[in-house]
């Protein structure tokens, strides 16, 4: 009997994916005939729609998740008159951007171990690593996954911290029915490049908080002045406004940013936005492929967990070999043409060690994840024969 011939890949299978469809060409020509390239009709309509899908009333579109983490607490830190050395708990794994915003506002990151089984920040750890200084929290949702935010909520509240919720990598999911970015005072996303919706450069500030609204958006704009936003806030009818405004235009009331993102990446968003359930759909279906593929791997290889009260949006799939280190089996994957990414090391990244020494032994999971995890790509543009690679692929290596 012949052996069926092995499919061989022809590119990188990519942890992301992008195809600029019609809606997308359509929308990016409607900017450019419109010579708008500022913040305009599409900037607030994506913001609004996205503020919506995450049961929010405001929403800032601006050029990066990090952007929106950087300013978010920023303005928390102005708001509640927060010190220089005031701390921050972060997850222990996490990018690195999480743990750096927070250092770049004069504060300082205290790491928290995360659960073995969703990765993200385990609540019951929180209370041990708050101090006379902790001023807020900021718990992520990785790779899809919201955190057990119902948890974390209660800790938060009962001792009186603010939190952010790190949701660059994670939109329209769930935990207990409530929707990511819609917990705490903010919530951050990322629309860039392999995320779940796709801008190019892009990131979203979401909050129900009306004055925290106005501050984000000064603090993406240079610090300005609340009365003059956006080109359009001096077109009126009404002298004393209209001379009002020329007078505080150029006035700046604290220390901001250039972090503004233009009409052109609002476009391909909004045209993202508007086909995000065939994208969840295809997201979804890709990792219940990959599980199933994989499921036999088991008691070599741990894959993502989805607890009952929590929704996945599979911005990749994860796995973290159980009893083993993950490089041989990572270059073999390369070697292979499926790329693949760490989990998101964060305590073992040289700079952190130069901060903050070596900690790997103070968080055992954390630790085994820099070790064993790593994750290939769930997005919606990979092909059925590309996912049965992978499984393929992984299988012979465990053979």
């Amino acid at each position: 009997m012949v052996k069926k011939r092995h499919y061989q890949p022809s590119r990188q299978i990519g942890v992301g994916g992008l195809e600029i469809g019609p809606l997308e060409r359509k929308y990016v020509n409607e900017v450019l005939d419109s010579s708008r390239l500022s913040h305009g009709p599409f900037s607030q309509r994506f913001e609004s729609l996205f503020a919506g899908e995450h049961d929010c009333r405001y929403a800032c579109f601006l050029n990066s998740g990090t952007s929106a983490l950087h300013i978010a607490l920023a303005v928390l830190k102005e708001r509640h008159g927060w010190q220089d050395g005031d701390e921050v708990l972060v997850p222990a794994v996490t990018f690195i951007s999480t743990a750096n915003i927070v250092i770049y506002n004069g504060m300082r990151p205290v790491f928290v171990d995360v659960d073995s089984r969703t990765y993200n920040m385990d609540p019951a750890q929180m209370e041990e690593k708050i101090t006379g200084r902790t001023r807020a929290v900021i718990p992520v949702h990785l790779f899809g996954l919201p955190a057990q935010m119902d948890a974390i909520m209660e800790v938060a509240d009962r001792r009186g911290l603010r939190l952010i919720e790190d949701s660059c990598e994670t939109m329209f999911a769930t935990c207990g029915g409530k929707k990511v970015g819609s917990f705490g005072d903010i919530g951050c996303f990322s629309t860039y490049v392999a995320h779940i919706l796709v801008t190019g450069v892009g990131g979203f500030c979401t909050t129900n908080d009306p004055q925290l609204a106005v501050m984000l958006k000064s603090s993406m704009n240079h610090g300005r002045d609340e009365i003059y936003l956006r080109i359009d806030d001096d077109k009126t009818e009404d002298k004393q406004k209209l001379f009002e405004m020329a007078a505080r235009r150029f006035r700046f009331v604290r220390f901001g940013h250039s972090f503004r993102a233009t009409e052109l990446e609002a476009a391909i968003g909004l045209a993202q936005l508007e086909q995000k359930e065939e994208f969840l759909q295809r997201r979804r279906r890709n990792a219940l492929i990959l599980t199933e593929g994989l499921k036999h791997l088991d008691d070599r290889l741990q894959l993502p967990t989805v607890p009952e009260n929590r929704t996945h949006a599979y911005m990749m799939f994860p796995m973290v070999l159980r009893d083993a280190p993950k490089r041989e089996l990572v270059n073999y994957l390369e070697e292979r043409k499926i790329e693949t990414r760490d989990m998101l090391a964060l305590l073992d990244q040289p700079i952190y060690r130069k901060i903050f020494g070596d900690m790997g032994s103070n968080f055992p999971v954390a630790n085994w994840i820099n070790e064993s995890g790593f994750y290939v790509g769930c997005h919606p543009y990979l092909k059925p024969e590309e996912l049965e690679y992978v499984v393929q692929t992984i299988g012979e290596y465990f053979g």
